[in-house]
Protein backbone atom coordinates (compact mmCIF):
# COMPACT_ATOMS: atom_id res chain seq x y z
CA UNK A 1 0.00 0.00 0.00
CA UNK A 2 1.09 3.85 -0.41
CA UNK A 3 2.26 5.72 2.33
CA UNK A 4 0.65 9.14 2.95
CA UNK A 5 4.66 10.42 4.01
CA UNK A 6 6.23 13.85 3.08
CA UNK A 7 9.87 14.02 3.52
CA UNK A 8 11.05 17.83 3.93
CA UNK A 9 14.49 17.97 2.60
CA UNK A 10 15.56 21.59 4.53
CA UNK A 11 14.82 19.75 7.57
CA UNK A 12 18.10 19.55 10.24
CA UNK A 13 16.14 15.97 10.80
CA UNK A 14 17.53 13.41 8.54
CA UNK A 15 15.55 11.97 5.90
CA UNK A 16 15.83 8.40 7.35
CA UNK A 17 14.89 9.69 10.35
CA UNK A 18 11.68 11.94 9.31
CA UNK A 19 10.60 8.52 7.51
CA UNK A 20 10.83 6.45 10.37
CA UNK A 21 8.91 8.74 12.59
CA UNK A 22 6.40 8.98 10.14
CA UNK A 23 5.47 5.51 9.58
CA UNK A 24 6.09 4.81 13.46
CA UNK A 25 2.92 7.06 13.35
CA UNK A 26 1.08 6.19 11.03
CA UNK A 27 1.50 2.28 12.77
CA UNK A 28 0.20 4.25 16.66
CA UNK A 29 -2.65 6.09 15.09
CA UNK A 30 -3.95 2.61 13.48
CA UNK A 31 -3.56 3.91 9.72
CA UNK A 32 -1.48 1.14 9.13
CA UNK A 33 -2.69 -2.06 10.34
CA UNK A 34 -1.63 -5.66 11.23
CA UNK A 35 -0.94 -7.80 8.34
CA UNK A 36 -0.66 -4.56 6.09
CA UNK A 37 2.22 -4.88 3.11
CA UNK A 38 4.59 -1.86 2.72
CA UNK A 39 6.02 -0.87 -0.08
CA UNK A 40 9.45 -2.12 -1.30
CA UNK A 41 12.81 -0.15 -0.22
CA UNK A 42 12.95 0.66 -4.05
CA UNK A 43 9.71 1.43 -4.83
CA UNK A 44 9.29 3.98 -1.71
CA UNK A 45 12.74 5.70 -2.62
CA UNK A 46 11.56 6.15 -6.24
CA UNK A 47 8.22 7.41 -5.05
CA UNK A 48 9.66 9.74 -2.59
CA UNK A 49 12.38 10.77 -4.66
CA UNK A 50 15.59 9.64 -2.57
CA UNK A 51 18.16 6.77 -2.51
CA UNK A 52 17.37 3.33 -1.44
CA UNK A 53 19.86 3.69 1.74
CA UNK A 54 17.59 5.99 2.99
CA UNK A 55 14.29 3.87 2.64
CA UNK A 56 16.30 0.64 3.84
CA UNK A 57 17.58 2.57 7.21
CA UNK A 58 14.22 3.72 8.11
CA UNK A 59 13.20 0.06 7.56
CA UNK A 60 15.63 -1.74 9.55
CA UNK A 61 15.06 0.87 12.07
CA UNK A 62 11.26 -0.37 12.41
CA UNK A 63 12.51 -3.15 11.98
CA UNK A 64 14.35 -3.42 15.53
CA UNK A 65 12.11 -1.45 17.15
CA UNK A 66 9.41 -4.12 16.37
CA UNK A 67 6.72 -2.23 14.30
CA UNK A 68 7.55 -4.15 11.14
CA UNK A 69 8.25 -7.61 9.97
CA UNK A 70 10.31 -9.11 7.32
CA UNK A 71 8.98 -12.29 5.56
CA UNK A 72 11.31 -14.09 3.41
CA UNK A 73 10.32 -13.75 -0.53
CA UNK A 74 7.74 -11.79 0.29
CA UNK A 75 8.48 -7.94 1.51
CA UNK A 76 7.95 -5.86 4.86
CA UNK A 77 4.62 -6.19 6.64
CA UNK A 78 2.84 -4.35 9.80
CA UNK A 79 4.43 -6.66 12.42
CA UNK A 80 1.29 -8.85 14.63
CA UNK A 81 -0.10 -6.73 17.05
CA UNK A 82 2.17 -3.39 16.43
CA UNK A 83 -1.02 -1.25 15.81
CA UNK A 84 -3.32 0.37 18.94
CA UNK A 85 -5.98 -2.03 20.59
CA UNK A 86 -8.01 -2.01 23.71
CA UNK A 87 -6.38 -3.78 26.46
CA UNK A 88 -9.42 -6.12 28.81
CA UNK A 89 -8.75 -5.90 32.18
CA UNK A 90 -9.05 -10.11 32.08
CA UNK A 91 -6.16 -10.37 29.16
CA UNK A 92 -3.68 -13.24 29.92
CA UNK A 93 -0.08 -13.37 29.65
CA UNK A 94 2.43 -15.40 28.56
CA UNK A 95 6.54 -15.69 28.67
CA UNK A 96 9.43 -17.59 26.90
CA UNK A 97 10.56 -20.81 28.65
CA UNK A 98 12.43 -19.73 32.24
CA UNK A 99 15.93 -20.35 31.60
CA UNK A 100 18.16 -21.75 34.05
CA UNK A 101 15.26 -21.75 36.88
CA UNK A 102 15.68 -23.65 40.21
CA UNK A 103 13.48 -26.44 41.63
CA UNK A 104 10.86 -24.89 43.18
CA UNK A 105 12.19 -21.03 42.43
CA UNK A 106 9.15 -18.45 42.82
CA UNK A 107 7.02 -17.76 39.57
CA UNK A 108 7.45 -14.55 37.13
CA UNK A 109 4.81 -12.09 38.08
CA UNK A 110 3.98 -12.72 41.59
CA UNK A 111 4.57 -10.27 43.72
CA UNK A 112 7.05 -12.93 46.22
CA UNK A 113 9.48 -11.56 48.83
CA UNK A 114 13.30 -10.59 46.92
CA UNK A 115 15.42 -14.08 46.36
CA UNK A 116 18.53 -11.93 46.44
CA UNK A 117 17.37 -8.42 47.64
CA UNK A 118 17.20 -5.02 45.98
CA UNK A 119 20.32 -3.69 47.65
CA UNK A 120 23.57 -3.32 45.64
CA UNK A 121 25.83 -5.92 46.81
CA UNK A 122 29.48 -4.23 47.94
CA UNK A 123 32.52 -5.29 46.14
CA UNK A 124 35.02 -6.72 48.00
CA UNK A 125 37.90 -4.57 48.44
CA UNK A 126 40.62 -4.22 45.14
CA UNK A 127 38.13 -6.01 42.85
CA UNK A 128 37.76 -4.40 39.71
CA UNK A 129 33.63 -3.94 39.27
CA UNK A 130 32.31 -5.08 35.75
CA UNK A 131 29.58 -2.78 36.35
CA UNK A 132 26.51 -2.19 33.76
CA UNK A 133 26.16 1.72 34.60
CA UNK A 134 30.01 2.49 34.39
CA UNK A 135 30.74 4.05 30.95
CA UNK A 136 33.75 4.29 28.87
CA UNK A 137 35.00 7.82 28.89
CA UNK A 138 37.98 8.70 26.07
CA UNK A 139 40.99 10.07 27.75
CA UNK A 140 41.57 11.71 24.91
CA UNK A 141 38.88 14.29 25.86
CA UNK A 142 39.86 15.62 29.21
CA UNK A 143 40.82 18.94 27.66
CA UNK A 144 37.94 19.65 26.96
CA UNK A 145 36.52 18.41 30.22
CA UNK A 146 38.86 20.82 32.22
CA UNK A 147 37.91 23.40 29.88
CA UNK A 148 34.42 23.27 31.11
CA UNK A 149 35.37 23.00 34.66
CA UNK A 150 37.63 26.42 33.69
CA UNK A 151 34.73 28.09 32.93
CA UNK A 152 32.47 26.87 35.53
CA UNK A 153 35.41 28.84 38.34
CA UNK A 154 34.89 32.08 36.14
CA UNK A 155 31.06 31.90 36.18
CA UNK A 156 28.87 34.28 38.59
CA UNK A 157 26.64 31.77 40.46
CA UNK A 158 23.16 32.78 40.92
CA UNK A 159 22.04 33.94 44.45
CA UNK A 160 20.31 31.78 46.22
CA UNK A 161 19.48 28.49 44.70
CA UNK A 162 18.90 29.81 41.38
CA UNK A 163 16.04 28.57 39.26
CA UNK A 164 14.04 25.70 40.68
CA UNK A 165 13.44 24.03 37.35
CA UNK A 166 17.71 24.13 36.41
CA UNK A 167 19.89 26.69 34.53
CA UNK A 168 17.33 28.74 31.97
CA UNK A 169 20.44 27.71 29.31
CA UNK A 170 21.02 24.32 29.71
CA UNK A 171 17.18 23.57 29.74
CA UNK A 172 17.12 24.86 26.37
CA UNK A 173 19.91 22.96 25.14
CA UNK A 174 18.52 19.24 26.84
CA UNK A 175 15.17 20.23 24.72
CA UNK A 176 17.17 20.90 21.33
CA UNK A 177 18.95 17.61 21.87
CA UNK A 178 15.81 15.02 23.01
CA UNK A 179 14.42 16.63 20.06
CA UNK A 180 16.57 15.30 17.90
CA UNK A 181 18.15 12.74 19.79
CA UNK A 182 14.73 11.25 21.03
CA UNK A 183 12.04 12.19 19.11
CA UNK A 184 10.97 14.40 21.72
CA UNK A 185 9.27 17.71 20.99
CA UNK A 186 9.07 19.53 23.71
CA UNK A 187 10.48 23.29 24.90
CA UNK A 188 12.71 24.40 27.84
CA UNK A 189 10.10 25.36 29.99
CA UNK A 190 8.94 21.33 29.96
CA UNK A 191 12.33 20.08 31.26
CA UNK A 192 13.69 19.88 34.72
CA UNK A 193 16.80 19.17 35.61
CA UNK A 194 17.56 16.98 38.07
CA UNK A 195 20.08 15.00 39.78
CA UNK A 196 20.10 11.65 37.84
CA UNK A 197 17.54 9.38 37.66
CA UNK A 198 17.49 7.67 41.17
CA UNK A 199 17.14 11.95 42.31
CA UNK A 200 14.39 12.11 39.74
CA UNK A 201 12.39 8.87 41.06
CA UNK A 202 12.44 10.05 44.48
CA UNK A 203 11.10 13.27 43.45
CA UNK A 204 8.60 11.89 41.27
CA UNK A 205 7.24 9.32 43.85
CA UNK A 206 7.44 11.74 46.59
CA UNK A 207 4.77 13.95 44.85
CA UNK A 208 2.30 11.34 44.01
CA UNK A 209 -0.63 9.54 46.14
CA UNK A 210 -0.15 7.01 48.55
CA UNK A 211 0.25 2.96 46.60
CA UNK A 212 2.24 0.47 45.51
CA UNK A 213 5.01 1.22 42.57
CA UNK A 214 4.91 -1.50 39.64
CA UNK A 215 8.23 -1.93 38.35
CA UNK A 216 10.28 -4.21 36.06
CA UNK A 217 11.47 -7.59 37.32
CA UNK A 218 14.09 -8.64 36.55
CA UNK A 219 15.17 -4.39 36.98
CA UNK A 220 17.52 -1.72 37.70
CA UNK A 221 17.95 -2.37 41.62
CA UNK A 222 18.34 1.42 42.75
CA UNK A 223 15.22 1.92 41.39
CA UNK A 224 13.47 -0.69 44.56
CA UNK A 225 15.31 0.54 46.89
CA UNK A 226 14.41 4.31 45.81
CA UNK A 227 10.68 3.36 46.11
CA UNK A 228 11.36 1.47 49.34
CA UNK A 229 13.16 3.88 50.83
CA UNK A 230 10.12 6.17 49.67
CA UNK A 231 7.83 4.14 51.80
CA UNK A 232 6.08 2.34 48.42
CA UNK A 233 5.62 -1.18 48.40
CA UNK A 234 7.28 -2.45 45.19
CA UNK A 235 5.28 -5.19 42.70
CA UNK A 236 7.19 -7.06 40.16
CA UNK A 237 6.35 -6.09 36.66
CA UNK A 238 7.39 -9.34 34.58
CA UNK A 239 9.98 -7.48 32.36
CA UNK A 240 9.26 -9.99 29.10
CA UNK A 241 5.52 -10.00 29.13
CA UNK A 242 2.95 -7.97 27.88
CA UNK A 243 1.76 -5.37 30.42
CA UNK A 244 -2.11 -5.38 30.93
CA UNK A 245 -4.72 -3.25 32.63
CA UNK A 246 -5.02 -6.40 35.16
CA UNK A 247 -1.09 -6.01 36.05
CA UNK A 248 -1.31 -2.48 36.82
CA UNK A 249 -4.43 -2.09 38.47
CA UNK A 250 -3.80 -0.54 42.11
CA UNK A 251 -0.44 0.75 41.01
CA UNK A 252 0.26 4.51 41.32
CA UNK A 253 3.25 4.07 39.55
CA UNK A 254 5.13 1.92 36.90
CA UNK A 255 8.46 1.86 36.16
CA UNK A 256 10.13 0.48 32.96
CA UNK A 257 13.45 0.87 30.81
CA UNK A 258 11.61 0.52 27.10
CA UNK A 259 14.25 1.48 24.90
CA UNK A 260 17.21 -1.42 26.82
CA UNK A 261 15.51 -3.02 29.51
CA UNK A 262 17.87 -3.29 32.58
CA UNK A 263 19.33 -5.65 32.38
CA UNK A 264 18.17 -8.16 30.34
CA UNK A 265 19.25 -5.96 27.22
CA UNK A 266 15.98 -6.06 25.04
CA UNK A 267 13.95 -3.48 23.07
CA UNK A 268 10.24 -3.55 24.52
CA UNK A 269 8.69 -4.29 21.31
CA UNK A 270 6.78 -1.70 19.59
CA UNK A 271 2.99 -3.70 20.56
CA UNK A 272 4.13 -4.13 24.51
CA UNK A 273 4.78 -0.80 24.41
CA UNK A 274 1.17 0.56 23.04
CA UNK A 275 -0.26 -2.14 24.90
CA UNK A 276 1.26 -0.62 28.03
CA UNK A 277 0.45 2.86 27.51
CA UNK A 278 -3.29 1.41 26.81
CA UNK A 279 -3.70 -0.11 30.58
CA UNK A 280 -1.85 3.08 32.09
CA UNK A 281 -4.71 5.36 30.98
CA UNK A 282 -7.30 2.44 31.63
CA UNK A 283 -5.95 2.33 35.54
CA UNK A 284 -4.68 5.39 36.03
CA UNK A 285 -1.25 4.60 36.74
CA UNK A 286 1.97 6.97 35.62
CA UNK A 287 4.71 5.18 33.41
CA UNK A 288 7.73 6.40 34.71
CA UNK A 289 10.29 5.72 31.77
CA UNK A 290 14.13 5.58 33.09
CA UNK A 291 15.70 6.18 29.37
CA UNK A 292 19.39 5.48 31.00
CA UNK A 293 21.60 4.83 27.95
CA UNK A 294 18.92 5.50 24.66
CA UNK A 295 21.70 7.01 22.89
CA UNK A 296 24.48 4.31 22.98
CA UNK A 297 22.71 1.87 20.71
CA UNK A 298 25.43 0.61 17.53
CA UNK A 299 23.24 -1.93 15.44
CA UNK A 300 20.33 0.69 14.64
CA UNK A 301 19.65 4.38 15.38
CA UNK A 302 18.80 5.23 19.06
CA UNK A 303 14.96 4.15 19.75
CA UNK A 304 12.39 6.66 20.21
CA UNK A 305 11.17 7.57 23.68
CA UNK A 306 8.08 6.17 24.70
CA UNK A 307 7.10 9.65 25.85
CA UNK A 308 7.34 10.42 22.52
CA UNK A 309 3.89 8.63 22.44
CA UNK A 310 2.23 10.02 25.38
CA UNK A 311 3.16 13.02 27.15
CA UNK A 312 0.24 13.16 29.45
CA UNK A 313 0.87 9.66 30.50
CA UNK A 314 4.60 9.07 30.50
CA UNK A 315 7.39 10.97 33.26
CA UNK A 316 10.54 10.35 31.27
CA UNK A 317 13.80 10.39 33.30
CA UNK A 318 17.12 11.24 31.38
CA UNK A 319 20.81 11.07 32.80
CA UNK A 320 23.98 12.04 31.83
CA UNK A 321 25.83 9.94 33.58
CA UNK A 322 26.24 6.82 30.98
CA UNK A 323 27.96 9.19 28.55
CA UNK A 324 29.46 12.08 30.98
CA UNK A 325 31.54 11.12 34.10
CA UNK A 326 28.89 9.34 36.30
CA UNK A 327 29.99 11.87 39.29
CA UNK A 328 28.65 14.87 37.42
CA UNK A 329 25.15 13.69 39.25
CA UNK A 330 23.13 15.22 36.43
CA UNK A 331 19.85 14.55 34.28
CA UNK A 332 17.03 15.88 33.22
CA UNK A 333 13.07 14.71 33.31
CA UNK A 334 9.99 15.84 31.13
CA UNK A 335 6.83 15.19 33.22
CA UNK A 336 2.97 15.84 32.56
CA UNK A 337 2.41 19.09 33.49
CA UNK A 338 0.41 18.73 36.32
CA UNK A 339 3.09 16.42 37.93
CA UNK A 340 5.64 18.78 36.75
CA UNK A 341 4.48 21.99 38.48
CA UNK A 342 4.04 19.86 41.88
CA UNK A 343 7.78 18.59 41.80
CA UNK A 344 8.50 22.56 41.23
CA UNK A 345 6.33 23.47 44.40
CA UNK A 346 8.20 21.06 45.78
CA UNK A 347 11.82 22.04 45.23
CA UNK A 348 10.94 25.36 46.09
CA UNK A 349 10.03 24.27 49.72
CA UNK A 350 13.19 21.90 49.86
CA UNK A 351 15.79 24.00 47.88
CA UNK A 352 16.13 20.96 45.43
CA UNK A 353 19.00 19.01 45.43
CA UNK A 354 21.22 19.23 42.28
CA UNK A 355 24.19 21.15 41.61
CA UNK A 356 24.83 24.86 39.72
CA UNK A 357 28.47 23.88 39.13
CA UNK A 358 27.49 20.86 37.05
CA UNK A 359 24.66 22.43 35.25
CA UNK A 360 27.24 24.90 34.43
CA UNK A 361 29.99 22.00 33.50
CA UNK A 362 27.10 20.23 31.11
CA UNK A 363 25.91 23.47 29.37
CA UNK A 364 29.68 23.90 28.14
CA UNK A 365 30.38 20.40 27.08
CA UNK A 366 26.94 20.53 24.92
CA UNK A 367 28.00 23.59 23.66
CA UNK A 368 31.02 22.84 22.89
CA UNK A 369 29.70 19.50 21.29
CA UNK A 370 31.91 17.61 23.49
CA UNK A 371 28.92 15.22 24.02
CA UNK A 372 28.15 13.96 20.72
CA UNK A 373 31.41 13.25 19.99
CA UNK A 374 31.70 10.84 23.39
CA UNK A 375 28.55 9.09 22.31
CA UNK A 376 29.48 8.55 18.74
CA UNK A 377 33.17 7.50 20.19
CA UNK A 378 31.72 5.16 22.76
CA UNK A 379 29.47 3.70 20.48
CA UNK A 380 31.90 2.28 18.85
CA UNK A 381 34.00 1.03 21.29
CA UNK A 382 31.10 -0.69 23.23
CA UNK A 383 30.43 -2.45 19.67
CA UNK A 384 34.19 -3.55 19.52
CA UNK A 385 34.12 -4.71 23.39
CA UNK A 386 30.35 -6.64 22.77
CA UNK A 387 31.93 -8.72 19.49
CA UNK A 388 34.70 -9.42 21.67
CA UNK A 389 32.69 -10.92 24.50
CA UNK A 390 30.08 -12.58 22.52
CA UNK A 391 33.16 -14.41 20.84
CA UNK A 392 34.06 -15.30 24.07
CA UNK A 393 31.08 -16.15 25.76
CA UNK A 394 28.46 -17.78 22.77
CA UNK A 395 29.98 -21.47 23.44
CA UNK A 396 29.34 -21.35 26.82
CA UNK A 397 26.19 -18.92 27.68
CA UNK A 398 23.22 -17.72 25.71
CA UNK A 399 22.83 -13.97 25.37
CA UNK A 400 19.30 -12.39 26.69
CA UNK A 401 18.95 -9.95 23.90
CA UNK A 402 20.85 -8.35 20.95
CA UNK A 403 24.21 -6.11 22.86
CA UNK A 404 23.75 -2.63 23.04
CA UNK A 405 24.99 0.25 25.34
CA UNK A 406 27.59 -0.60 27.85
CA UNK A 407 26.71 -4.17 28.78
CA UNK A 408 25.58 -7.91 27.92
CA UNK A 409 23.18 -9.92 29.65
CA UNK A 410 24.23 -13.72 29.38
CA UNK A 411 21.79 -16.75 30.43
CA UNK A 412 22.74 -20.04 32.03
CA UNK A 413 22.80 -21.93 35.38
CA UNK A 414 23.14 -20.73 38.30
CA UNK A 415 26.26 -23.48 39.26
CA UNK A 416 27.63 -21.95 36.23
CA UNK A 417 27.12 -18.47 36.59
CA UNK A 418 28.66 -18.80 40.40
CA UNK A 419 31.31 -20.50 38.72
CA UNK A 420 32.19 -17.26 36.30
CA UNK A 421 31.50 -15.13 39.16
CA UNK A 422 33.74 -16.67 41.39
CA UNK A 423 36.57 -16.72 38.67
CA UNK A 424 36.58 -13.43 37.99
CA UNK A 425 36.57 -12.32 41.80
CA UNK A 426 40.40 -14.83 41.98
CA UNK A 427 41.22 -12.65 38.79
CA UNK A 428 40.63 -9.75 40.10
CA UNK A 429 37.17 -8.70 38.81
CA UNK A 430 33.43 -8.34 40.78
CA UNK A 431 30.54 -10.10 38.17
CA UNK A 432 27.47 -9.27 38.97
CA UNK A 433 25.39 -12.31 38.38
CA UNK A 434 21.55 -11.78 36.82
CA UNK A 435 19.66 -13.11 40.00
CA UNK A 436 20.86 -10.34 42.08
CA UNK A 437 18.50 -8.02 39.98
CA UNK A 438 15.60 -10.59 39.93
CA UNK A 439 13.00 -10.65 43.14
CA UNK A 440 10.15 -13.11 42.00
CA UNK A 441 12.22 -13.79 38.56
CA UNK A 442 13.94 -16.82 38.29
CA UNK A 443 16.82 -16.07 35.23
CA UNK A 444 19.95 -16.73 36.44
CA UNK A 445 23.44 -16.20 34.17
CA UNK A 446 25.83 -13.04 34.08
CA UNK A 447 25.27 -9.11 33.48
CA UNK A 448 28.90 -8.33 32.12
CA UNK A 449 29.43 -4.34 32.23
CA UNK A 450 32.35 -4.07 29.46
CA UNK A 451 32.46 0.22 29.74
CA UNK A 452 34.51 0.96 32.77
CA UNK A 453 37.34 -1.44 32.09
CA UNK A 454 40.25 -1.19 29.66
CA UNK A 455 40.32 -3.47 26.93
CA UNK A 456 43.09 -5.38 28.73
CA UNK A 457 41.37 -5.70 31.84
CA UNK A 458 38.17 -7.06 29.50
CA UNK A 459 40.44 -9.43 27.94
CA UNK A 460 41.79 -10.51 31.56
CA UNK A 461 37.89 -10.83 33.08
CA UNK A 462 36.91 -13.16 29.96
CA UNK A 463 39.47 -15.15 30.56
CA UNK A 464 38.46 -16.01 33.92
CA UNK A 465 34.55 -15.78 33.13
CA UNK A 466 35.64 -18.47 30.01
CA UNK A 467 37.31 -20.74 32.45
CA UNK A 468 34.60 -21.10 35.18
CA UNK A 469 31.85 -21.13 33.13
CA UNK A 470 34.09 -24.35 31.21
CA UNK A 471 34.99 -26.01 34.42
CA UNK A 472 33.00 -29.01 35.72
CA UNK A 473 29.90 -31.37 34.66
CA UNK A 474 27.38 -29.25 32.69
CA UNK A 475 24.46 -28.55 34.93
Amino acid sequence: MPLPVHLERRSTDPLTAQLARQVRDLLAAGTLRTGDRLPSTRALAAELGVSRSVTEQAYDQLLAEGWLEARRGAGTFVASHAVRATVRPDDGRTSRADVGAAPGAPRPGRPAGDRAGASVPSAPAGLVPLSAGEPWIDPRHAAVWRRAWREVSTATPPRGYGDPAGLPELRTALAARLATTRGLVVDADDVLVTAGITAALREVLATLPPGPVGIEDPGYRAAVATARDGGRDVVDLPAEQQHTAAGLHGLVAAYVTPAHQHPLGRVMPAADRLALLDAARATGTLVVEDDYDSELRYDVAPVPALAALDRDRVAYLGTASKSAPPGLRLGWAVLPRPLHEAVLARREAVHGDFSWPSQRAMLALLRDGWLDVTVRTARGVYARRARRVADRLSPHATPAATSAGMYSTWLTSAAAARRARDAAARAGFRLPLLADHCRSAPLTGLVLGFGGVTDDELDRALDAIVSGLAAGSPD
